[in-house]
């Protein structure tokens, strides 16, 4: 259930609970073959969870532990359309001595993720923030396409109108060339084949391309190649979720 927790709802005490970063799964499979049991163990543990999509957070939740009773846990959701001032409310429980687990749609808490919200107030009111391990894309991408792992950059989302693009395409080259800095993004899934059509089209012949695509599926495939092979290869990436890596 959806429990709209409110700052009177809860006595001050003097100990803060923690806020715990929960990763969850990158792709479907059972939480016990990715995640340490030391996660899944505390996660049993929580009663009020922040959550970016509840159905989602659930049957995680679930996943983890059969015995988790879904409806004794309090849930607030954290996305998009939160408004500013309604996330420092979502630490009363915290502040009142109760343990909060964050869980993201997918991979880690608060990377790339709107969890560094409350993460962020957290901080500013002392409560003890404990990032647990688990499998992050980004990383994975970054072990997995030879690009330099000690100086890069996650991006985000390029921008979509044409001429922020296009600036934003010659900022990584010129980093990738000055700095030496690896370059890593994401696209809206069905845009990813025209990303790399635009990318072979518009960037150095010579310049490596990595796309890593359902990290930790059974599908999942990690391919590097000179942008001047991914104009005549043969891909499908449509709807399926990836990281695109640049360098040279």
């Amino acid at each position: 259930m959806i429990f709209r927790w409110n700052m009177v709802n809860f006595a001050v005490t003097m100990a803060f609970g923690k806020i715990y970063l929960f990763p969850s799964l990158l792709a479907p499979g059972h939480p016990a073959s990715v995640l340490p049991a030391a996660n899944i163990a505390l996660i049993s543990e929580v009663k009020y969870f922040v959550v970016e999509e509840l159905r989602t957070a659930r049957r995680f939740l679930k996943s983890c532990n059969r015995a988790i009773d879904i409806d004794s846990l309090h849930f607030e959701v954290l996305n998009e359309h939160t408004r500013p001032e309604e996330v420092d409310a979502m630490l009363a429980p915290a502040l009142a001595g109760h343990d909060i687990g964050i869980i993201s749609e997918a991979g880690c808490p608060a990377v790339a993720d709107p969890g560094s919200d409350l993460v962020a107030a957290a901080q500013r009111r002392g409560v003890d923030v404990v990032p647990l391990v688990g499998p992050s894309s980004i990383l994975m991408s970054l072990m997995g396409s030879g690009f330099n792992g000690q100086s890069f950059a996650f991006l985000g989302y390029l921008p979509i109108d044409g001429g922020k693009r296009s600036a934003a395409f010659k900022q990584m080259e010129r980093d990738i060339r000055h700095r030496r800095q690896t370059q890593i993004f994401i696209e809206t899934p069905y845009r990813n084949n025209k990303l790399i059509a635009e990318l072979a089209a518009t960037m150095p012949a010579e310049m490596l391309l990595c796309v890593a695509c359902d990290i930790t599926g059974p599908t999942q495939t990690i391919i590097t190649r000179p942008l001047k092979s991914w104009r005549t290869a043969s891909y499908d990436y449509a709807k399926r979720p990836a990281i695109f890596l640049l360098y040279s």
